[in-house]
């Protein structure tokens, strides 16, 4: 009876570690009949809730996408290429720095086959990866199967996988995050001096219109929503023309990438005073006319005649704004014009409803021209963005991170100095003496120029995550001149030719059996990173925790360290290809190989996730998955030690 309940027992726990293996993908396939030599072979994937599937076209550098493989035609041919019955999802991966599409909740990929002889079979198999808000499966694959006699469907197979994901949701981005930038944009243009003595001049306009105060107020209103919506379809036009998926797909492209860098370039030198982007007069003139009549009719070409004539200032900001919201696809940049517009049609209203309230405004002055100097200097940052993007596509490698990291010192460097009156340039009133507004702003830019200096030896300068190349896309990982590596000397970092420079300098073991080797001759426990070149949340866990002086502290001393990437598609010799005997399926590639020991010997197939092992491969402690906080890390290594001593 002892036996059988503990034969019992044995059995419980294994079903439970194996319930660590998550399985949110689960492939079927079909095939339909349509015509005698025609068939379309359906590949349907459900996903889980909050999980995603990847696209089958990514940006080289990104996750792994979704890849079938047509191996074995017996008489067939393929017909085209395969499609998706949907849209994927497009939105901007930071820890990659890519627009990466993807999938959510069930999608049916088509593929067109032909014919040649009076039956026939297509053999393969599809790879894919998937994850959520929080870990990410390795690359799975799943083989199928059809038989074309005729036109019966064959029997539909599933299969539950792994697949990769980096953000659950399915936003193109947060629309809330945009209409609150786009909002300081507008409040931003309100006080250029194109916009800022449109002020007077509206009050002047709406004293005469309105002959009452409720009057006024109605006026007003109307006025303030007339610029709304003029902004508002200016937006619509630009995603009705460009199409809401091809606005993201052309930020995705290097080469549009470097014509909106150029379009900032442009707009920079613009509010810098090189040279004034103004409309034709003939429109301006027409407009006028327009306004003249009065009316609701000539309020709102009031509105209109505003946005002509502050063109030259509001122009570089509202491209800038449907540049960036253009990123987000969809209705980004209707949601970027409402809120540009909100900002700059709130105060116009006010004032034309209250026209006493002008006393309270100060008076014009060579402050609206330092103001748009500013925003010059910004965009001129800004565009050194998109020239990045473009260089990382095309892996140019000419505006790495360090080179990048200089170039925005420069510029911030020649902003706090423009503040501070060092620099002069045209169209700036002279300056008797240094006003106590500017000598502050100047000192916070300067502040931040201090703050990047260390960037380029290395420090992960979190404030503009993001914007820099990532820390892996730079002329070397201990930072300039090899001195430093994020805190850590050189000198005590022994790379052999069995390591290699992992994230933020620390050196890494790249296979398990010289790991195991060097920390049974050393008695140093052995962590095991199970992660991924396309794992996004490995990437949070390297940015966020890793780089804790601490735990790289304890990576370096008290651990011997072994990276294991579940993604490598290099192929192992056919002598050591096998089939699993956890999973059934064959090991092909390096990374099949460690995915399949992952799942076999720690029941676990998500990344990232973290293994703690004796001189004798025990697992000192419970694996430790996602989780950002560099504390609760910190304390499991200490775990880890302690046990590694204590056994």
């Amino acid at each position: 009876m002892r036996k059988i309940t503990l034969a019992l027992f044995l059995f419980v726990l294994a079903i439970a570690a194996r319930s660590q293996v998550v399985e949110p993908v689960t492939w079927s396939f079909s095939q339909n009949k349509v015509s005698e030599t025609e068939y379309d072979l359906l590949l349907t994937a459900k996903i889980d809730e909050g999980w995603h599937l990847y696209a089958t076209e990514l940006p080289e550098g990104g996750p792994i996408q979704t890849t079938f493989y047509f191996e074995g035609l017996e008489n067939a041919e393929l017909s085209g290429e395969i499609s998706a019955d949907k849209e994927a999802i497009d939105k901007f991966d930071p820890s990659f720095q890519l627009d990466v599409k993807y999938y959510e909740k069930e999608v049916t990929f088509k593929q067109c086959v032909k014919l040649t002889g009076t039956s026939g079979t297509v053999n393969g198999y599809v790879e894919f990866m998937s994850c959520n808000d929080e870990t990410c499966t390795p690359p799975m694959d799943q083989e199928f199967s059809f038989k074309l006699d005729g036109g019966n469907a064959a029997a539909a197979t599933t299969f539950q996988a792994d697949t990769d994901s980096d953000d659950a949701g399915g936003q193109k981005r947060n629309y809330w995050s945009i209409f609150f930038i786009a909002f300081l944009g507008g409040l931003a243009a309100l006080l250029t001096p194109c916009v800022f003595p449109m002020i007077p001049m509206t009050v002047s306009f709406f004293t005469k219109q309105s002959k009452t105060q409720a009057a006024g107020i109605r006026n007003g209103i109307w006025y303030g929503l007339s610029i709304i919506i003029i902004y508002v379809i200016l937006g619509t036009v630009v995603t009705a023309v460009f199409g809401a998926e091809s606005l993201n797909n052309l930020s995705t492209n290097p080469w549009f990438n470097i014509f909106f860098a150029l379009l900032l370039f442009v707009f920079a030198f613009s509010f810098m005073g090189a040279f004034e982007i103004v409309l034709p007069s003939s429109w301006v003139n027409a407009v006028d006319r327009k306004a003249d009549k009065g009316g609701l009719i000539g309020i709102f070409f009031m509105a209109f005649a505003l946005a002509l004539v502050s063109f030259s200032c509001t122009g570089p900001i509202v491209g800038a704004l449907i540049v960036e919201a253009a990123r987000s696809g969809g209705m980004a940049p209707v949601v970027g014009m409402l809120g540009f517009s909100s900002a700059l049609a709130i105060p116009f209203a006010l004032f034309a409803a209250f026209p006493g309230w002008l006393n309270s405004l100060p008076k014009s002055g060579g402050w609206l021209n330092s103001v748009k100097v500013v925003l010059g200097f910004l965009e001129f940052a800004f565009a050194f963005k998109f020239l990045s993007i473009a260089d990382m596509v095309l892996d140019l490698r000419i505006l790495e991170r360090e080179e990048y990291l200089a170039i925005w010192i420069a510029i911030f460097m020649g902003l706090a100095l423009y503040l501070w009156g060092k620099i002069k340039l045209p169209h700036d009133s002279p300056m008797t003496h240094l006003p106590v507004s500017r000598f502050v702003l100047g000192t916070m830019v300067f502040a931040f120029v201090i703050y990047m200096i260390p960037g380029l030896w290395g420090a992960p300068v979190k404030m503009i995550s993001g914007f820099p190349p990532p820390v892996d896309y730079a002329e070397s990982p201990q930072g300039v001149g090899k001195s430093q590596v994020q805190g850590v000397a050189t000198s005590s970092v022994n790379v052999d030719p069995g390591k290699h420079i992992g994230p933020h300098g620390i050196p890494l073991y790249e296979d398990y059996d010289k790991a195991l080797s060097e920390s049974i001759k050393t008695g140093k426990p052995l962590l095991i990173d199970f992660t991924g070149k396309g794992c996004t949340n490995c990437r949070k866990m390297e940015d966020n925790v890793w780089v804790d002086p601490e735990v790289k502290k304890m990576f370096l001393e008290d651990y011997v360290v072994v990276s294991l990437f579940v993604d490598l598609r290099e192929k192992l010799p056919e002598s050591e290809q096998y089939i699993s005997e956890t999973t059934g399926k064959k090991v092909r590639t390096v990374g099949n190989k460690w995915t399949d020991f992952q799942i076999s010997r720690f029941h676990r197939n998500t990344q990232p996730y973290y293994v703690i092992l004796d001189q004798n491969e025990t697992e000192l402690v419970e694996g430790y998955g996602y989780n950002s906080d560099p504390e609760e890390f910190i304390s499991w290594l200490k775990t880890g030690l302690e046990m590694n001593r204590n056994k």
